[in-house]
């Protein structure tokens, strides 16, 4: 039975609702409809013009629509009376192929035809900072090594506890949430689920967190690095491939040769991330900031906390993938920056191509990367800058054939010209180090 929302609005006392999408740079972009013209809404979407977002159009394109999604449904605990839908674009009476929630929607498909059910939790890490965006909101949070620092965190009870008793109410099951390794930064766990939820929810999560903080007069941020000396924001997935039915998790394996308690299935798919991790960062870290995480220097804490080579390892959190406990692993690359619909559709696509092309990650590293990681040869390293992500995401085969050359020519021509945009600018160290050149 399809779920009708001018009903829903009626029995939860529903005014308006958002209909949003994410455009390729992971923005949120909305309309706010009233209740009485939801109807039409659901029917034919919302318009909205594709070049007034960070989609690959012109003002020439036709109208673009955002038919919500009644499953993705969310009332915001905050302001009960807004209800929030994600939405799938339309133009000219077909998906826009070249838009993230479509994209991660076309890789479920090919996942649904190999008898599979992709099923991700995420970690969203988040810095608390002054309206200004100058420092951290709490100036007492100045602990050298403040991770799980109980009294830090209960001076922002106010904020974390409002998020957490939202996410108990949308019954999202959260469970943890801890201040993190940097000064100001948190973390907050709620239960995997199937993977279109999942990117749902960490929409919705993200603009939850930033509205509560700012209810609470501050600002919060997902930025990777917004501080120079402190650990950056990561927004590490948990993956697991399940039978279509949900009852039986396929990465479990118990004769598990490497002793980590994954199955062959599961090898193949980390094989395939592994093959196109450099590939995948332009997704994965799709900032130019992005990359001042990655390989960055040692932090006041004494750890990145992130990678910077494509290793795999048992349950040590200085490679880019742990494997915590038999039956999922832990992707370590992606960031705060990261857009929620095309991270998940990035790990599907090549996870699949790593099981249809049965690809083998090798045997795990049982070693501190951070002190020994220059020791050891033969394994790759991350792109160092945004440029060079976008260059082997533009050239990657494996990307192309899966997510498609639409999308990934207009990821690649908006990042582009991104990255001309930042180049030139004048920086202040070039003025100061090179001015009497």
């Amino acid at each position: 039975m399809s779920i009708n929302l001018s009903n829903i609005a009626k029995k939860r006392g529903i005014k308006y609702f958002l209909i949003s999408f994410v455009d390729l740079f992971g923005n949120l972009r909305s309309k706010l409809v009233p209740t009485r013209a939801i109807d039409g809404m659901q029917k034919d979407g919302a318009g909205f013009a594709g070049f007034a977002a960070w989609l690959d159009m012109t003002p020439a394109h036709p109208d673009m629509f955002a038919i919500p999604d009644p499953e993705s449904f969310i009332q915001l605990p905050w302001k009960p009376e807004v209800g929030w839908l994600a939405s799938d674009l339309w133009m000219d009476g077909k998906p826009v192929e070249a838009s993230p929630r479509v994209a991660l929607k076309r890789q479920l498909e090919q996942a649904e035809k190999l008898g599979f059910r992709m099923k991700t939790g995420v970690e969203c890490e988040y810095h608390l900072i002054n309206s200004d965006g100058t420092d951290i909101a709490d100036t007492k949070d100045q602990q050298s090594k403040p991770c799980y620092d109980q009294q830090a965190l209960m001076r922002q009870y106010p904020v974390i506890s409002q998020i957490c008793d939202a996410m108990i109410e949308l019954g999202w099951g959260p469970y943890q949430n801890d201040h993190e390794d940097a000064n100001g930064q948190f973390e907050m766990n709620w239960d995997f689920d199937d993977t279109l939820k999942t990117a749902d929810r960490h929409v919705f999560f993200k603009f939850m967190v930033k509205s509560i903080a700012e209810l609470h007069g501050m600002r919060a941020t997902f930025m990777p690095k917004p501080f120079s000396h402190l650990t950056g924001n990561g927004c590490h997935s948990h993956i697991s491939i399940w039978n279509l039915n949900g009852t039986q998790n396929l990465f479990d394996g118990n004769n598990d040769a490497r002793d980590l308690g994954l199955s062959p299935l599961a090898y193949q798919f980390l094989g395939g991330i592994m093959h196109s991790a450099d590939c995948l960062a332009a997704i994965f870290n799709p900032t130019i900031n992005s990359y001042k995480r990655i390989n960055a220097p040692r932090t006041l804490s004494g750890a990145t906390w992130s990678p910077d080579s494509i290793t795999y390892g048992g349950n040590n959190r200085t490679h880019m993938i742990r494997v915590p406990e038999a039956g999922r692993f832990e992707l370590r690359l992606m960031d705060g920056a990261a857009n929620p619909y095309l991270m998940q559709a990035g790990i599907l696509a090549c996870g699949l191509d790593g099981v249809e092309g049965n690809r083998d990650p090798g045997d795990p590293l049982d070693i501190n990367m951070y002190e020994l990681g220059e020791d050891i040869k033969g394994y790759k390293q991350l792109p160092h800058n945004l440029l060079d992500a976008i260059r082997l995401f533009e050239s990657s085969d494996v990307l192309r054939e899966r997510l498609g050359s639409e999308l990934v020519d207009a990821f690649v021509k908006l990042k582009k010209n991104q990255w001309n945009d930042y180049t030139s600018h004048l920086t202040k160290w070039e003025l100061d180090n090179t001015l009497d050149c």
